[in-house]
Formats: structure tokens, sequence, C-alpha cells
């Protein structure tokens, strides 16, 4: 039944026969007799069948909170006896929001000393993206916001308070100050990530909270697109300043705090809540706190 159980979780992150068979590397005909059977099974209708996919019935919903419970057990299972037998290996999957790309490198690099068995995968995400992505089982832990909006059920690791900065060149508005309040910035010609990203979503919220509202001349969902841009001269940014050390602030680049107010936001490792954990997620878990703990000694 758990191969069953797999098609059918594909099924409903891909919502189409087609693309849920090719995921799977099955053809159609095998995926739509697969999900028959664990229809026969159950008892129950679990897909609403027409020319095309329709979507779950509310068993068919019920079956793929249960679905996720017990292919994601049976999988830990597999794993622990495969760590048990060889150590750690095989390929750890995380997903990172944007703002954190650069704060994940001391993170990686500790865990890939420690499991060299072990290939990293990392991925940029949306904070939506990586809630869809760990419930989907398409990766293993997140990094993401664990506040300001809603994570749901899962096992956490704060990691860091995200602070923002105005990030400008010299000779620019504002470039010589000490600080700047939220209301200054929004006067700047600016550049910021796509209204989809969590970090653009805080920013608008901080902004709207001085009685302001942000309006881009330029919007990316690259952080990297954005530095660029702010190299020309042209625009300002509103960055979290670990991110922008990491990018660069030599030469002409200012880094100014951003008051009025000193907002921070916590970012964090996510993980699946269900105990216990893969080998490979407990061992991420592991090093997120070491992390953190080395963080907050500095």
């Amino acid at each position: 039944m758990i191969d069953k159980l797999e098609f059918f979780i594909v099924l409903a992150r891909e919502r189409h026969f087609g693309r849920a068979a090719e995921e799977c590397g099955v053809t159609q005909p095998t995926l739509s007799a697969s999900l028959k059977q664990l229809e026969e099974q159950l008892g129950v209708t679990l897909v609403q069948r027409g020319s095309r996919f329709q979507g779950l019935t509310p068993e068919g919903q019920r079956v793929l909170e249960w679905a996720r419970r017990i292919v994601g057990d049976a999988r830990t299972m597999r794993e622990e006896m495969k760590a048990a037998r060889k150590g750690l290996s095989g390929r750890a999957r995380i997903a990172v929001i944007p703002t954190a790309s650069s704060m994940v490198t001391d993170l990686t690099t500790a865990f890939a000393q420690k499991h060299p068995a072990v290939t990293l995968s990392i991925t940029s995400c949306t904070s939506y993206e990586v809630l869809s992505k760990l419930e989907n089982f398409e990766i293993d832990t997140g990094i993401t916001y664990l506040e300001n909006e809603p994570t749901g059920r899962v096992a956490t690791v704060p990691l860091y308070a995200e602070r923002y900065q105005l990030i400008t060149s010299a000779g620019q508005p504002m470039a010589d100050k000490v600080t700047v309040t939220w209301a200054e910035v929004a006067t700047l010609s600016l550049c910021l990530l796509t209204p989809n990203m969590q970090n653009r979503r805080i920013i608008d919220q901080h902004l709207a909270e001085a009685g302001a509202t942000a309006k881009p001349t330029l919007e990316s969902n690259s952080m990297v697109v954005l530095f660029s841009h702010i190299r020309t001269g042209k625009w300002a940014s509103i960055m979290p300043v670990n991110l922008a050390e990491t990018l660069g602030l030599a030469g002409d680049i200012r880094s100014i705090p951003i008051v009025e107010p000193d907002a921070s936001h916590i970012v964090g490792m996510i993980a699946a809540p269900r105990e216990p954990h893969t080998p490979i997620v407990s061992a991420l878990l592991h090093e997120a706190r070491v992390f953190a703990r080395v963080l907050s000694e500095r």
C-alpha cells in the first residue's frame, strides 16, 4: 500500500494525472490503476474524476493527511536502517528563503564536514513554497521566517533575528546619514523583492506602520539582481544587514540602519513535526542548534 499512497501524494500535489505519472516514473494507466486499487482497499472515492483531475473528495483530503503520516514514517524507518548499516549518506534537501541565502553557508559547511557522504541540495524558495515542499516530502528541512505569518505545525529551531538596513550608494540621497526612518526610505527610488516574498510583505508592513507606502520602480525575486541595480547608483533597497554584507559593502555601497521602529523578525529552520525524524533531518536540526548557539555567543 505504501507505493500507492506515495502515488496519491504526488497526484494531490501535481493536480494532473500526466505530470504525477511522470514524477512517479510510471505510465499514466499504471498510476490510475494504483489509485483505483487504493480506493477499493479503503472503500472510498479519493479523486473527483472527469476528463481531467478535478480535485480530491472530502475522504481524499482526509486520506491525504494519513498518507503523508504513513509515508513519512515508512521513509524514516528505511533511512534509519540504512544509516545504521552504512552511516549517514544520501541527499539533504534544504529550501531557503532568499534573504537567508547568505547565512546558510556556515551551517551547511559545518554539516558537510561532519557528514561527507551526504550531498547537499539547496533551493531558493518563497516562505509559502518552503512550507508546501516540506509538507509534500520534496525537502528535508526549510529555512524561513518563524513569525509574522503562520507556519503551521512544524518543528522549529530559531537561528537569528533579521534586521533591516537601507542599502544605497555614495552620493545618493541619505547616503551619509547615520540612521534613516522607514518613512524616509519610502521617498527613495527603491528596488525590492516581489510581493510574493514574505520579506517584501514585512517591508510593506513596516512602511505602512510609518504611514508610508512602498512604490518600487524595480522588483525581482533575486537579491543578487537587486544588489546589482543598487551598484548602478540609480536605486536603493531595504535588505537584512547580514545579506548585504555577504553580497559586498565595499567601495561606494552604504548600509544604514532603519529605525522607528528598529524592526526584527526571527528566521529559523523548520522540519516536519513527526518523531522520530530521519537521520538526515535529525543531523540538520542538530547543526542548526549548534549554529544558533555559536551566533548567540558572538
